[in-house]
């Protein structure tokens, strides 16, 4: 294979470039967790890392992976780029790929693996759907931009139409969705604690132990 196959070969100063940023990341590290008063043995538990090698991190004899790098971002909430000081790409716009769940199509709309965590959300026209409660710790935000968006959150039963927002302690059985007259755009923001697994507020017709995942 030529080198043209190969592609560009990476220049001394390009070697350069990327050994200083990998040399920072160490450093990085070790301040953020001392900035939120973490234990290396807390990480470690947050993480599944082990102390020895987030000792050899930070202090720059291990050298950092995607594989090492991404469960660190998840625990200091914060961006991949931040860790690795990559500079800013200069197009603030998120071109997200949709998610699709029950039915529905997610937009997310945050770039962050931990912190408040934003979607579009776009439900299409179908029948009714009986309500299937669920509650999960933190709070959660709605605002719907076309359409109409059944709420059940605990006793009350609302219908929440274009231009209107809800927000609720989801430790409250909360369940939204289709009204059957057609479809529903509507935004929704919610914490870390919503990323955890939705347990049933009743248990299921099948005698489960009422756990489902989100």
């Amino acid at each position: 294979m030529t080198d043209d196959e190969q592609g560009p070969v990476p220049d001394g100063d390009d070697r350069d470039r990327t050994d200083e940023v990998l040399a920072a990341v160490g450093p990085r590290l070790r301040e953020l967790r001392k900035e939120r008063g973490v234990t290396l043995a807390g990480l470690c538990a947050l993480t599944g890392i082990s102390v020895s090698t987030l000792s050899r991190l930070e202090s720059g004899l291990r050298k950092p992976s995607l594989e090492l790098l991404l469960p660190l971002a998840r625990a200091h909430q914060v961006p991949l780029d931040e860790l690795v000081g990559a500079p800013p790409t200069g197009d603030p716009r998120i071109r997200s790929k949709p998610i699709h769940r029950g039915g529905r199509t997610l937009f997310p709309l945050t770039r962050q693996p931990g912190g408040l965590q934003a979607y579009k959300v776009i439900e299409p026209a179908r029948l009714a759907e009986p309500p299937d409660p669920r509650v999960h710790e933190g709070y959660e935000w709605l605002y719907v931009l076309a359409g109409r968006l059944r709420l059940v959150l605990g006793e009350h039963d609302i219908v929440l139409a274009a231009g209107e927002a809800a927000e609720f302690d989801t430790r409250v059985p909360h369940w939204f969705g289709s009204t059957g007259e057609g479809a529903v755009e509507y935004l929704s923001l919610f914490g870390p604690q919503g990323e955890r697994m939705h347990v049933r507020a009743r248990p299921s017709r099948a005698g489960g132990d009422g756990r489902a995942p989100g």
